[in-house]
This record gives structure tokens, sequence and C-alpha cells, in this order.
């Protein structure tokens, strides 16, 4: 493995108090975020109501159409800047593809009458919306008791829970700052959610594994020095691995359009955040534990006990 780092002795768990009060800073905002703004801002996927495309003569003004339509999202799609992509919400339970389609088009038709066409209309009720809301929910708590479970088994059940909490962690985080910049929670937001779950995990397995190997051949050594090593001797992996894929999700993000931004968002901040937590915050809630259990220092290896030789009597002078 290409190593960037060699010889690096970094305090990582000194400064386990400085990255508390930065996981709780940014968890904080979110938190007031959201209670300010009263709950997230959900996509159609999640609300109800009706996507329709359309596509324009020429590169539509954005604007002029918003004003037509107040309570819709509209933004551009695809290459050719004449396509636009309209999520209109249904005013009733029974509202389907249909209505939504003569809503969209009546407005259209009095400022652009004959110069678009309806490419493609989607709908999904508020009941479904609901359903697939609550269905997100469960999904990330079944992959969080499954991680759980899966380490516990590997390891002990504190690396379970930290590893757990830290993923946690990463999601409200997350979370937090799609309500601060008012992004938008659809499905492929939820997908990208359960993507970074699996991330941040692996990152953590892989520094617990160090941790277990330097355990087992440092007994002497505290387990805070064996955390910061094992941190330090994984990070050139961690920064390869995380550095590509931020790399890739940032080029969708800013390239990638409209379509995907939101889960291109959710990819940028979930990468950095759960490379983060799996330094900042697994690693630290293992030594708190077992600082709290008194085993944060390992026991001694018990020299084995020395035979002291036997002298030989002088012999007696007849």
């Amino acid at each position: 493995m290409i190593e960037l780092f060699k010889g690096i002795k970094v305090d990582w768990l000194g400064k386990r108090k400085l990255f508390l009060v930065i996981s709780g800073s940014l968890m904080l905002l979110g938190l007031v975020s959201l209670v300010v703004k009263g709950t997230f801002q959900y996509g159609v996927d999640f609300r109800g109501g009706t996507i329709v495309y359309v596509r324009f003569q020429q590169k539509p003004p954005l604007d002029e159409i918003r004003s037509q339509l107040p309570n819709s999202q509209i933004q551009d799609f695809g290459t050719s800047g004449t396509d636009v992509m309209i999520e209109f919400q249904g005013a009733s339970e029974e509202a389907d593809a249909s209505a939504g389609r003569e809503a969209i088009t009546g407005a259209l038709n009095k400022n652009f009458q004959g110069k678009f066409e309806i490419l493609n209309a989607e709908s999904i009720g508020p009941k479904v919306g609901a359903d697939l809301r609550r269905q997100a929910v469960f999904a990330t708590l079944y992959a969080l008791g499954g991680i759980l479970v899966y380490i516990a088994f590997r390891f002990e059940w504190i690396y379970g829970a930290a590893a757990v909490f830290a993923v946690f962690h990463d999601t409200l985080v997350t979370l937090g700052l799609f309500s601060l910049f008012n992004r938008e929670i659809n499905l492929t937001v939820i997908a990208a959610l359960l993507t970074l779950v699996g991330y941040s995990v692996n990152d953590t397995i892989v520094v617990f594994d160090r941790v277990r190997e330097n355990l087992k051949i440092r007994r002497r050594d505290d387990l805070e020095t064996i955390m910061n090593d094992s941190i330090n001797q994984t990070l050139s992996r961690t920064i390869l691995t995380s550095g590509l894929t931020f790399l890739t999700v940032l080029a969708l993000f800013i390239f990638g359009g409209e379509i995907i931004n939101h889960f291109a968002f959710a990819m940028v901040v979930g990468i950095i955040i759960g490379t983060y937590s799996s330094i900042a915050i697994a690693a630290p809630l293992v030594l708190f534990y077992e600082n709290l259990r008194g085993k944060a220092v390992a026991k001694p290896v018990v020299a084995a006990r020395s035979v002291q030789p036997k002298v030989p009597r002088p012999a007696k002078v007849k």
C-alpha cells in the first residue's frame, strides 16, 4: 500500500475535547435550524405531488415560470438547456399525474402557449409519500442495528456501540446541514445516507482492526497510545480511499446538474463527516468506556519468577 505519511505521530485522542465541541456545534446548528423551520424540506417522493418534465423551444426564463407557478420547485435538467423539471404539489389525496399536468399546462399557456411540450408526468400521493418516509427511517435503523450486531460479534459490544453512535452522529450532522442549507430530502438522498452508513463503518472497522492487532503485540502500552498509533498507521489508507471518493462526488456535485445535486451534496458532506467520525468519535468513545472500567492501561506481562542458582557448600576439611 502507498504510504503518504511515514512515522507520523499525531495525538488524535488528546484532541477529543475539541472534536466534541466541533460535533456538538454542528448538531446544535442543525437542530436549531430544524426547530426554526419546523420540518425538513421534503421532495415530492415524501410529501406527495407531481413531477412534470417540460421541453421549451428555446431556453426558458425560469423566474417567469416561477411567477406563474409560485408553489412549485422549478429547475433545469439535461444538457440541452431547454428542458425544465417542475415539482408540483397536488392539493388533494386523489390528485394524480393528469391533474398536475393540467394545472402546469394551464399556467404555462398564459405566457408560453405553443412554445413547450410535456415530456412526462409522474405522481405520488401524500399517503404514499408518508409511507415512503416511514420506510426510509426504518431502513436506516435496520442498517444501524445490523452494523451493531456485526461489529459486536467481530470485536466487542462496545466497539459495535461506538461504531453505531459514530454513524448516528454522521446522519444527524448531514441531515442538520440539509436543514441549514434548505436542501431537499428525497429518495436519492436516503440512498446516499445508507451508502454513507456503510462507508463510515468501513473506515471505523479498519481502525478497530489495527487497534486489535496492536493490543495483542503491545501489552505494556496504554490503550490511548495504541489507539493513536493505530489511527496514524491507517491514515494513509484513509486519505487515499476517502480522498479519491471525495473527488469523484465533488465532481458530481459541481458538474452533475440539478437532478443529482442533493444526492451529491449528501455524499460530499457524508464522506467528510464519516472519515472524521472514525477518528474523532468512534475511537474516543471506546477509550472513554475503557477508562470508566479502569482498563485503559494494559496489564503488564508478569515476569517469570527467577530461580536462584544453588551455591555449592565448601567441602569440610577433615
